[in-house]
């Protein structure tokens, strides 16, 4: 009996171990998989997501290289360019609250799916302005197409003035002028950028809180640092893409390219411009597929289960004990959601620090808007430079200096395990030392072109006052010119004219590109003083002194791109752990649309007025009134555009040190709360161990670190 006894003890605890281990192993083996779900799925939806923010970002960095090209295709000045580029931001104006709201209780990558198909629509319609307007026509002089028989320029009788001529002098009685203009047209454009913003809206507030919800705290950052590395290469070929284009003609395809007279290095050039923005659309289709095919929700890391910055789409609804795998319910209740919107809003005004930087961001980007969209227009009239070189060395030189710093910010935020104070603390230093080095551009510079009439007299000495009326002059009064013409020639003496009429040219031998004036009575060199000299077409190089200061002007630029962008992923870090976990996509939302509003509507409009103030020469349209402008005073153009980007900034990091000392008080007040609690805490913890170990239904319902010893 003995013995039975002890064989059956022995079977019992041998069936008893067996089963523990089947259990052990079937826990092992289930958090296995789900870690292979998780891991998986989080890596095709940063893969899918990283592609949309490239996709996007490269449609509006190739909007920004072709602003100088709209600018002059449809003769706009800068400020309504401001405005179309500003367009985006209206678009996202109209839905971003109700996107970033309830997009977080739906299905979130279908929702970033839909606004990049509706971003692709966008683009291209675009381009369309393109398909409908007539050929681009230049003001240029026109000989004849025999090399042998010349015109001159200076029509000194009413009978030499050739047909051309006539119709620009003519234009606001010419039947057909409001047709070939295409003067509205560039409605298509604007309301195309519209759209676009419409459909970029739920990318960057759901796409960046569903990565915050299911990433583990210490690699959020790092992931958020990729992402927006993509969306910084997006630029890169962006601009390349822009380069690209800005080397083809813009009716390229639609006329014959020898009748083409001018090259690329004349102002009046106009690229390809419509080209890229097909390339960015059809990018953006492929963008949207992968959504379609990922899950609404991801399990959440073991780590953040009980964690206070777990999923907000988690807060929002119940969870059923008895199938804790399922987290979110299918059917969401938008009108209980819609009551906790003005709670929720005054929850995220109430917190100082999200406020405080809220202000800083958007004062902060008024300032990196403006110096943005207007970068390549800076380059090309303070440096001479055209817009395919200034698009290519932006695109290869200066964005990948940003797309590093990013990174950085993201890499050092995850070495160094840097808290929200540390992230504020590194956001603040990156601001600061890159608005220093962005003092250093007002000295480096060049001088203002010389043009007669414009910036010099004819006799070669400097401008006073910069009027119209001083293209006149006693060595071109037998000629009958117009002063709103735009046809630059560059004398011998180095001078540019306005004209060849204006510079008093009698003779032209030529056609097309090789046109070269001769006998013009205002080109004049001093050692020869009493003869009259030659002139070519385009306008005349920059001082010698130039080259070397665009060097200059290129390194520091790479270097303040680099610092300032090394603040971007603290930042972000910064924003979602200042505010309660579940109002991530609402605060993303209400944080992006101040962004939109304060600072991308306005910033291009009013950067764009004031540097319209700099024109010493406006263009006329086809059918009459001011056209685009065609020469800036470089010296009143550098001081505004730096000086309005620096004068933001300096404010921007005021506020900044603000929002470090808010955010350290409260850090300091909550440590203090925790010390003095911690005797008191150590008693619960240990009450509710002992609660722990004797409910059977906590220990088969929940799970903690120790469970696995427990059994």
């Amino acid at each position: 009996m003995e013995n039975s006894s002890k064989d059956h003890a022995q079977f019992f605890l041998k069936n008893t171990m067996l089963s523990i281990d089947r259990v052990s192993l079937r826990s092992e083996s289930s958090a296995s998989k789900e870690k292979q779900t998780l891991c998986g799925g989080m890596k095709i939806f940063l893969c899918a997501l990283s592609f949309v923010y490239f996709a996007k970002a490269l449609s509006g960095s190739y909007l920004k290289s072709t602003i100088t090209q709209i600018e002059k295709r449809f003769d706009i000045p800068s400020s309504l360019v401001g405005l179309i580029d500003g367009s985006f931001e209206i678009g996202n104006l109209l839905i971003i609250i109700l996107v970033s709201y309830f997009g977080a209780k739906l299905h979130r990558p279908k929702i970033i799916g839909a606004g990049c198909f509706i971003m692709s629509i966008g683009t291209f319609l675009i381009a369309m302005p393109q398909f409908f307007m007539g050929h681009y026509r230049y003001e240029i002089f026109s000989s004849t197409s025999n090399s042998t028989i010349s015109i001159s320029p200076c029509l000194q009788d009413q009978n030499q003035i050739p047909v051309s001529v006539l119709e620009r002098s003519q234009a606001k009685t010419h039947a057909g002028c409001e047709k070939e203009s295409g003067i509205s047209m560039w409605i298509y454009v604007l309301l195309g950028n519209l759209l676009r913003g419409i459909g970029e809206t739920p990318i960057q507030p759901l796409g960046i809180a569903y990565i915050d919800d299911y990433a583990t705290e210490e690699s959020a950052a790092f992931y958020i640092g990729c992402v927006q590395t993509a969306a910084i290469i997006g630029p890169i070929f962006g601009f390349l893409l822009g380069s690209l284009c800005a080397k083809l003609y813009v009716d390229i395809g639609f006329v014959d390219m020898d009748s083409i007279t001018i090259t690329q290095k004349d102002p009046q050039w106009v690229g390809a411009w419509w080209l890229g923005y097909l390339i960015a659309g059809g990018i953006s289709v492929l963008a949207a597929i992968p959504f379609w095919f990922l899950p609404k929700h991801l399990p959440r890391p073991e780590a953040r289960k009980d964690s206070s910055t777990s999923s907000e789409q988690s807060k929002f609804i119940t969870e059923d004990n008895r199938e804790r795998h399922i987290t979110y319910q299918e059917e969401v209740k938008f009108l209980e959601m819609a009551k906790d919107f003005l709670p929720s809003l005054k929850s995220l005004f109430g917190n100082p620090v999200y406020f405080l930087y809220l202000c800083s961001s958007i004062i902060q980007f008024n300032s990196l808007i403006g110096m943005v969209t207007y970068k390549p227009k800076y380059i090309e009239q303070q440096f001479g430079q055209s817009s395919s070189k200034t698009n290519f060395l932006i695109g290869l030189i200066n964005i990948p200096a940003v797309a590093l710093g990013i990174f950085s910010g993201g890499l050092i935020m995850k070495k160094f395990r840097l808290n929200v104070l540390g992230a504020a603390r590194l956001s603040l230093v990156s601001s600061v030392f890159g608005y220093l080095l962005l003092l250093l551009l007002f000295a480096m510079g060049c001088k203002n072109a010389d043009v007669a009439g414009l910036t010099v007299s004819y006799q070669g000495t400097k401008q006073i006052s910069h009027y119209e009326q001083t293209l006149f002059s006693e060595c071109n009064s037998e000629c009958i010119c117009s002063k709103n013409e735009w046809d630059p020639i560059c004398g011998e003496n180095g001078i540019t004219y306005v004209s060849a009429c204006l510079a008093g040219c009698k003779t032209a031998n030529g056609s097309g590109k090789d046109v070269i004036f001769y006998n013009c009575s205002c080109v004049e060199i001093p050692a020869f003083a009493s003869r009259h000299s030659s002139a070519v077409a385009g306008s005349c190089q920059k001082g010698n002194e130039c080259p070397k200061m665009f060097l200059y002007f290129l390194v520091v630029s790479v270097m303040t791109s680099y610092t300032l962008s090394i603040g971007g992923t603290p930042g972000y870090i910064l924003l979602l752990r200042c505010i309660n976990p579940q109002l991530k996509s609402f605060s993303l939302g209400i944080y992006t649309l101040a962004i939109r509003v304060l600072a991308g509507i306005p910033a291009p409009v009013y950067f764009g007025v004031s540097i319209d103030t700099t024109c010493l020469k406006w263009g006329s349209k086809r059918c009459g009134g001011q056209g685009a402008c065609r020469l800036y005073d470089s010296n009143a153009f550098r001081y505004i555009y730096l000086g309005l980007t620096v004068v933001l900034g300096t404010m921007s990091t005021f506020l900044s040190i603000a929002v470090l000392i808010v955010l350290k008080r409260r850090y300091i007040h909550r440590n203090e709360t925790v010390i003095s609690s911690e005797e008191t805490g150590i008693t619960l913890a240990k009450s509710r161990k002992s609660d722990f170990v004797n409910s059977d239904h906590l220990i088969q319902s929940t799970y903690w670190p120790e469970k696995e010893t427990r059994l």
